[in-house]
Parts: C-alpha cells; sequence; structure tokens
C-alpha cells in the first residue's frame, strides 16, 4: 500500500496475541496483492482491466467495493472509487485493512490495540486501565509541531485520519472533473469511530473545501472534523472539543 504500519498491542495472552499480529500482518499483505494498483497481476488490477468480472474476485474484493459503494452514495459523490476514470478503490483500502488487522488482534484477547497505517490510526480498548489513547495531529503548516492532540478517553473504539497535500502534494481528486480538487484546504482530521470511513471522509470533505466540507461532516453521526486553510485558519466541528485533551 506503499506504506508504513506499525502496531501497538497491550495485554491478553502472550501466544494467541503473537498469533494474532502474525494473522493481521499477512492480511495487510494480501490486502496489498489484491488491490495494488501497481502490480498488474493484483485483482484489482485486472477487474480494471475487464480480464475478471467481479464474481471471479476473491471476497475481499466484494466487501471493499460494496463498503466504496456505500462511501459514494453517503458523500454524495464526493468520495470515488475511480481514480482518472479507472477502478481504483486505494481511497477506501488502507483504513479498511488497518481496521481489520486491529479488530483481529483485539478479538485473540489483546486489551488495548492500536494500528497506525500512514498515519491513519485505529485505536481499540486502552493501552492502561484508566489510560486512554491519545493521538498527535500534525500540524500541515508547521512540520513538527501538533494541530491537536485527540484522546480516546470514554470510547471503546476511536479513528483518527487526515487527508491533505502536506505529505503527498495534491493527490486528492474532485471526482465531477477528474482532475486534482481545487480546495481551500491543506489538510482535514476525521475523527470518527471506524477507519474505515473516517479515511473516506477526511478525503470527501477535503474535496468539499473548507465551509461545505465542515457543514457536511457536522451532519454525520459520531463523526468530528478538524479543517486547516491554506491561510492557517482552523474549523472544527461542534463536537471536536470534547475529544480534545
Amino acid at each position: 500500500m506503499g506504506t508504513v504500519f506499525s502496531f501497538d498491542v497491550r495485554g491478553g495472552d502472550a501466544d494467541a496475541v503473537a498469533a494474532a499480529l502474525g494473522e493481521a500482518v499477512a492480511g495487510l499483505h494480501r490486502a496489498d496483492e489484491l488491490f495494488s494498483t501497481y502490480r498488474e497481476d493484483s485483482e484489482i488490477a485486472r477487474l480494471a482491466r475487464g480480464e475478471l468480472t467481479e464474481a471471479d474476485c476473491s471476497p475481499e474484493v466484494a466487501e471493499v467495493l460494496a463498503l466504496g459503494a456505500r462511501a459514494e452514495r453517503d458523500s454524495d459523490g464526493w468520495f470515488s472509487l475511480r481514480y482518472g476514470g479507472t477502478l481504483d478503490p486505494t481511497g477506501i483500502v488502507k483504513g479498511w485493512a488497518a481496521e481489520r488487522a486491529a479488530r483481529l488482534i483485539a478479538a485473540a484477547g489483546a486489551g488495548g490495540v492500536g494500528v497506525n497505517g500512514g498515519g491513519d490510526v485505529q485505536l481499540l480498548g486502552a493501552p492502561e486501565p484508566h489510560r486512554p489513547w491519545r493521538v498527535g495531529v500534525s500540524d500541515p503548516l508547521r512540520p513538527g509541531r501538533l494541530a491537536a492532540v485527540v484522546s480516546a478517553a470514554g470510547a471503546e473504539e476511536l479513528a483518527v485520519a487526515t487527508s491533505g497535500t502536506a505529505e503527498r502534494g495534491a493527490h486528492i481528486v474532485d471526482p465531477r472533473t477528474g482532475r486534482a480538487a481545487v480546495s481551500d484546504l491543506v489538510a482535514v482530521t476525521v475523527v470518527a469511530p471506524r477507519l474505515t470511513w473516517a479515511d473516506c471522509w477526511a478525503t470527501a470533505a477535503f474535496a468539499r473545501g473548507s465551509r461545505d466540507g465542515l457543514a457536511w461532516l457536522e451532519s454525520l453521526p459520531d463523526v468530528e472534523g478538524l479543517l486547516v486553510t491554506a491561510g492557517d485558519e482552523v474549523l472544527c466541528t461542534s463536537g471536536l472539543a470534547a475529544r480534545l485533551g
């Protein structure tokens, strides 16, 4: 998936957790094999070329395409499974794969699980009793500094995902034009229970721009957002303050 994944796992039976961790890592490699648009032999590349039908593909492909179709509907088309007119579900795959890995390890009995996929994080449980997970959000205009710190206090599951231009340049596409999104934003961070959706919503909100993106995030249940404009204006959904600390 072209990025680095890291795991922070606390508690549970050591052998069971180690086995689940190995399975989770294998699952990430399998996701890359299935969905990489850089591998000519991946199922998603072959599906895009018409060499396979969806029925010919692995069950994971059908699952991700169904989730992506839901994301397209729920975002009014601002999230898309296509990039440059070609089938490309990479906008949802990373979040989905990281969330799936975290849940697999938690199911093995770990008391706290954090999976970080290229800066997007899925958190389950807690690292220690009475101490929640905390995630720093990078300041897109001031490298090395934090724009905020998100706390998972009181939540059994929490995800933090950021989309923007600070790390990868103008890579987010406006689905209406097929070209790079013209946005007054430099970064959107979304906080939600599941990384699958947090990742999608951050991308869609960025493409919408600051005002429309903020209003749309505000309308979503159990979703909060922090948006930073190129003019260094910081916009937040009304419930975000409860998640900072």
